[in-house]
């Protein structure tokens, strides 16, 4: 596997470096050893998938607060994805910041993202599938989430969104610290 280190501290973009022969490929995806190398988390408590059957919907932007902060591993199986990720770390050189990045079965790339990390995609194809990893169990009364659409974030969506959950609109606007 490749690790190459987002523009945000501590987010890394994972790519597989897959064998192949004529019967097609072969490629690593997770080891514990190599993401302990790297200073990654590599426990994992719970895996999820997301199916969006249409291009154009919104899921984000989620992230979870103490003491059920969440490190992240996201993959796109199925389709394409434009994945986002803000920095809500209010010591970081980067808070405030957003790195976005296209996820897709086609190039199975993996997405690592630290914990107090506001995470969304947009789907940019039918039935797009992602696998996600999560370092703590989903708590409902730990959930948070920023507007996908906030002005101060000013993250340009590749498509325009077409399905957002209610429960997406109703988050509120990001605001920074200071």
């Amino acid at each position: 596997m490749i690790f190459t280190e987002a523009a945000l501290k501590g987010a890394f973009v994972i790519d597989p470096e897959p064998a192949s022969d004529d019967r097609g490929i072969f490629a690593r995806v997770w080891c514990e050893k190599e993401f302990a190398a790297h200073g990654l988390s590599s426990h994992w408590v719970q895996s999820s998938i997301s199916l969006s059957r249409r291009k154009g919907t919104l899921r984000g932007m989620h992230y979870q607060v103490a003491p059920n902060e969440e490190v992240k591993l996201v993959r796109c199986i199925a389709g394409a994805i434009y994945d986002v990720i803000v920095d809500l770390r209010p010591t970081s050189p980067t808070y405030g910041r957003h790195v976005g990045l296209m996820l897709t079965a086609e190039n199975r790339r993996s997405l690592y993202i630290p914990k107090q990390f506001a995470h969304g995609f947009l789907t940019l194809q039918d039935n797009s599938e992602v696998s996600y990893h999560m370092s703590e169990f989903y708590v409902p009364s730990s959930a948070r989430g920023i507007r996908w659409d906030d002005s101060q974030l000013g993250i340009e969506w590749p498509e325009p969104v077409v399905i957002v959950a209610e429960k997406d609109l109703s988050w509120p606007q990001f605001r920074l610290n200071g």
